[in-house]
């Protein structure tokens, strides 16, 4: 029995549609698959792979077979669109609402004349593909500086088989943020490939205008198509000449002054020492403390928490060798550490130096190897330095509040009140306290910091001075004392044995900003040793 020719020609569209159907299904599982594989390794490959991968994705991308005229693709960090376009290309507007897991707002504008150079050649295609991918994650564009992008953001774009560059019209990609951008200085950018050394590529600037349409939108117009992006980075807070002359100013006195007063630090330390006859070690370790400081500082509180809070059965194994070992082998543990989980993380870091008058302006750039990722050093410097100012300011208070209690129980506590400011301007400056002033470079807050910060940092040369006289003066008091009661007690002893010989005086050497070790404290009438940690 013979079909009609209608049945046939049915049967046929419909199994044309079937294969087409199927076919597309398993164009777009294959490609959903692969996104997903891009998202859930990214940690387990090198920077070298990456450039493969993306371009894995775009071939298919470009070779899939779909039977819709537009596709969408989502995965949870990767969303990717296809349209097919013609000559008469009217112009396209791509908005985030087209993605339902899209984080952040975003629209990607393309003109007119974007497929008309393509349809200008002798071989006119019959159909143009755009493909656009959208990431939501930075890791297979991190350049070898590592920059910070707006909202971790990536927008894609390009034309299948045919290079787009130079536009007169360009291309507009709006980038939406949710808090406010005022605090960062914003760059719209492009990748280039090849451009890196450690990476695949690196971001440029070259073809793209960045625009601030609010605090909370920024506007890039480019000539080309490509991935596109936003580099944030902390804008450096602008001071004015009338603020700016005379913080110079401070600072050129307070460190003049600092230096004079180092220099007589270390002739009267000698000195000193000298006379007495002995040279202890503290001091020519510090000399090289500087590589170290935080931790060192820490050190010096944790110390200072021992001798004041808790006193007794303090006596710690080995304590100055441990100590060593952990005020300059932690940092370097850490710098390693850093260094090899990314070896890019040191670098040259640029920094712009502006003079700005009503009628002129220039600008300048130094350069100083230091951490170049902006995570990093929330971290490794904010964090660290945070916390090792938060618990030296706590021991400090603490100090304070010791002191405030022996006034308390003296009779006579004003002529105590001069030493006892003394001290705590030396604690001040042996902990680090003033270095905390920057975490208040916000608000309000940010003119009192400046002139602080200033002050105080400038003239730490100073207080070590008044800090080292003061003890210096306390460690003689109490040689003097020492040896009149050394007197008085072998003058009785001769008086009542005439035989024995009386006994040298024992004068001891401190330089230290705490009491010996060792050292007996006598209240309400009862002498009592302290043990502390072995030195």
């Amino acid at each position: 029995m013979m079909l009609p020719k209608q049945t046939f020609f049915f049967l046929c569209l419909l199994a044309d549609w079937s294969w087409a159907n199927e076919a597309h299904r398993r164009a777009t599982n294959e490609t959903v698959e692969y996104m997903k594989f891009l998202e859930t390794r990214t940690f387990f490959r090198k920077r070298q792979d990456n450039q493969r991968l993306i371009h894995s994705l775009e071939a298919k991308l470009k070779n899939a077979n779909f039977s819709s005229g537009n596709v969408t693709l989502q995965t949870n960090n990767i969303q990717s669109l296809v349209f097919k376009l013609t000559c008469d290309f009217s112009g396209l507007t791509i908005n985030s609402s087209y993605l339902e897991k899209a984080q952040t707002r975003h629209i990607m504008q393309f003109p007119t004349e974007l497929t008309q150079r393509a349809c200008k050649a002798r071989e006119a295609p019959q159909e143009l593909r755009l493909i656009c991918i959208y990431f939501d994650m930075k890791y297979f564009f991190q350049d070898d500086d590592n920059s910070l992008l707006l909202n971790d953001n990536i927008l894609g774009a390009s034309l299948v088989n045919h290079s787009v560059s130079s536009l007169r019209q360009g291309i507009n990609i709006s980038f939406w943020h949710n808090e406010s951008l005022e605090r960062y200085d914003l760059t719209c950018v492009f990748w280039k490939e090849g451009a890196g050394k450690a990476s695949w590529g690196a971001w440029s600037t070259a073809g793209c205008e960045t625009i601030l349409i609010s605090s909370y939108q920024v506007l890039c117009h480019c000539d080309h198509l490509t991935y596109f992006a936003v580099l944030m980075k902390l804008s450096s807070t602008e001071i004015s000449m009338e603020l700016l002359a005379p913080l110079t100013y401070i600072s050129i006195v307070g460190c003049s002054l600092s230096t004079v007063a180092s220099l007589l630090t270390i002739l009267l330390h000698f000195y000193s020492r000298r006379i007495l006859g002995c040279f202890p070690r503290t001091f020519n370790l510090g000399i090289i403390e500087h590589s170290s400081c935080l931790t060192w500082m820490a050190i010096e509180g944790f110390n200072l928490y021992l001798l004041l809070v808790r006193v007794y059965n303090i006596y710690i194994q080995r304590y100055i060798l441990k100590l060593c070992a952990f005020g300059w082998g932690f940092p370097g543990f850490v710098v390693l550490l850093l260094l090899l989980w990314k070896s890019s993380a040191y670098g040259r870091y640029e920094i712009q130096i502006k003079t700005s008058q009503e009628n002129d302006a220039n600008s300048q750039n130094t350069s100083i190897c230091w951490i170049k990722s902006m995570e990093i050093q929330w971290v490794f410097v904010m964090g660290y330095a945070g916390v090792t100012s938060l618990f030296n300011l706590v021991i400090l208070i603490w100090a304070v509040k010791m002191l405030h209690g022996l006034h308390c129980r003296e009779k006579k506590w004003e002529s105590r009140i001069c030493r006892d400011i003394t001290t705590v301007l030396g604690l001040s400056v042996l902990l680090g306290v003033t270095w905390s002033l920057p975490f208040f470079s916000f608000s309000d807050f940010l003119l009192p910091q400046l002139f602080l910060s200033t002050i105080f940092n400038s003239l730490y040369g100073f207080f070590l001075f008044l800090w080292f006289c003061a003890q210096k003066r306390h460690s003689d008091l109490e040689a003097e004392t020492s040896s009149s009661l050394q007197m008085i007690r072998t003058g009785l002893q001769s008086n009542h044995s005439p035989l024995r010989s009386p006994q040298p005086s024992s004068l001891t050497c401190s330089a230290s900003p705490v009491p010996p070790y060792g050292t007996s404290h006598q209240e309400g009438g009862v002498e009592e040793d302290m043990a502390h940690p072995e030195t």
